[in-house]
Formats: C-alpha cells, sequence, structure tokens
C-alpha cells in the first residue's frame, strides 16, 4: 500500500495534504486534552513565509470544510493584505465561503487580535503564533525551558516581572502577556494586547494557538481558566485612554488604534473593522 492509498481521495495534492491534516487534528487534540501545553507538530512548508501566518494556516486548513464560513483578520482588520491573502488561499483550496461577520463566521484566523465581538461555542479561534515559548524572555535554554514547564517552575517569570515593576513602576509587558492556563501550564497568548486577554478566560469558544515556525500547538478549550501573572497589590490593568472614542462610531469600551494625524488633535478607530462597522448601522 502507497502513501497516496493511506491518504485516501484526498492524497497530497494542493498545498496540504490529508495526511498533514490528520497530524494537525491529533496535535490540536492532544492540546485541547492538556490545555496549555504545547504539542509538537510536523509544520509543512506553506505558500507564505513561516513567522507569516503558516501555523495557523495550517491549524485552519485542517479544521475547516467546504461547508464552512471563513473570516480572517490581521489586527482586527478585513482588508489588511495579510488577511485578505490567507482568506483567498483557504477559500481557494478548501472552496469555503469567505465572511467579514464575525457572527456568521465558523473558524476565525486572526493576528494580533480577538474579535470584540463574544463568540459562540460553536466557533474556534486561530490566533497565529510567531513566538510561542513564553520562558525565551527568561530562559533561553530549551530544555531547561522543558524542565521548568514540566514542574510549574515559573519563578523566573515572576522575578522578571517584579524586576519590570522596580525599574519603572508598572509592568511594562503588553503584547503576549504571560497567563496561566487551567492553573497549571504558562502560556504566551500570541501578541494579542492586555485589552484581549480577559476574553480568554472561561470563553464559550475553542481558541487554538499555531506556531509554524516553531512546529508547536497549543490551545485553551471553552470554559478554561485563564489568569494574567500579577501580583496582589498590583493588579492587572488593560490599555485604555481616557477619554478616547472612535471617530467612525464613537464606542469607547472597543480596543482604540490611534490615526495619524497632520492637524487637529489626536483620532482614534476601532481597530477591530467589523465590530465598528455594526455599531455605525446600529446608530
Amino acid at each position: 500500500m502507497t502513501i497516496t492509498e493511506l491518504a485516501g481521495e484526498a492524497g497530497p495534492r494542493g498545498i496540504f495534504d490529508e495526511l498533514s491534516k490528520r497530524e494537525v487534528r491529533r496535535a490540536a487534540l492532544t492540546a485541547v486534552a492538556v490545555p496549555g501545553y504545547q504539542v509538537p507538530f510536523g509544520s509543512r512548508e506553506m505558500p507564505v513565509a513561516r513567522g507569516w501566518g503558516s501555523g495557523g494556516l495550517q491549524v485552519t486548513l485542517a479544521l475547516i470544510g467546504p461547508a464552512d464560513r471563513l473570516k480572517v483578520i490581521d489586527q482586527g482588520e478585513d482588508g489588511g493584505v495579510n488577511a485578505a491573502n490567507l482568506r483567498r488561499l483557504v477559500s481557494g483550496h478548501v472552496g469555503c465561503a469567505e465572511e467579514s461577520d464575525t457572527r456568521a463566521a465558523g473558524v476565525i484566523q486572526s493576528r494580533h487580535r480577538i474579535p470584540e465581538t463574544p463568540l459562540r461555542a460553536d466557533q474556534i479561534l486561530v490566533l497565529q503564533v510567531p513566538v510561542p515559548e513564553p520562558l525565551r524572555a527568561v530562559e533561553h535554554d530549551v530544555r531547561e525551558q522543558r524542565r521548568m514547564h514540566a514542574e510549574a517552575d515559573y519563578s523566573r517569570m515572576w522575578v522578571g516581572l517584579y524586576e519590570d515593576v522596580v525599574r519603572n513602576g508598572v509592568v511594562t509587558k503588553t503584547a503576549g502577556y504571560p497567563c496561566m492556563v487551567g492553573g497549571r501550564y504558562l502560556i504566551s497568548p500570541t501578541p494579542i494586547p492586555r485589552f484581549d486577554v480577559p476574553k480568554l478566560d472561561r470563553a464559550e469558544h475553542l481558541t487554538l494557538f499555531g506556531a509554524g515556525r516553531e512546529k508547536r500547538i497549543y490551545a485553551v478549550p471553552p470554559h478554561t481558566r485563564v489568569e494574567p501573572l500579577v501580583f496582589e497589590d498590583i493588579p492587572f490593568e488593560v490599555e485604555h485612554t481616557p477619554g478616547a472614542a472612535c471617530r467612525h462610531c464613537g464606542s469607547g469600551t472597543a480596543y482604540l488604534v490611534e490615526v495619524p494625524s497632520v492637524d487637529g488633535p489626536v483620532a482614534w478607530v476601532c481597530s477591530d473593522t467589523d465590530y465598528c462597522t455594526r455599531n455605525r448601522e446600529d446608530r
């Protein structure tokens, strides 16, 4: 029997063969069974550079089918070049429908953001991960990193946060803030802003993290505790600018990004373009 016969009708054709999809699905199931644990997988060469969404792309291709609706966002924006290219790539390979409405999408692949609209239990969020290892900033030896995870020895991370507070008065780390999943494993929730970290805690939906360059998959299953590392006397704070509101929809509760202005006051807009569009329609 040949490899092609083992793969069935969906043999090694196109950008991602069926055997590769099965491997990714097995890794994803293991990741769901052990929340926060980084599961290794055989990352394949994809038509995008590693570090630009190859891991998230492989997870999405392994999960999605022709009947699904796919939404891809880049820092909250549907129309970004990276998001549009990935969306067309998956749609052309699988035959699924492209979607911009967060509420209608079954699979949502994202870079650097979690949608403002709360996701449901029947939706899956796939996050692209450039650097999955949260301990890399405090320990460069891979074997030592594995030992620290195995023994839940995260003292160096705590020391790093303490030194940050001593130097700056606050924890300055913003994107990829370290979090404990299920009270056991420390993860880096990708370069999402701190604003999005609370959305992972006990969420209704499944979140899968795919790192193609590092060949790792990890997960936050539904209703799982996700707690940012914080000191008792220094509460966790998210990004917020007093008085700032989106100039398009007027929202002051969404994650806002600053828009360059040649003259006049600083302008702010919603990072999530779908959320902003629906807010304007509802006004």
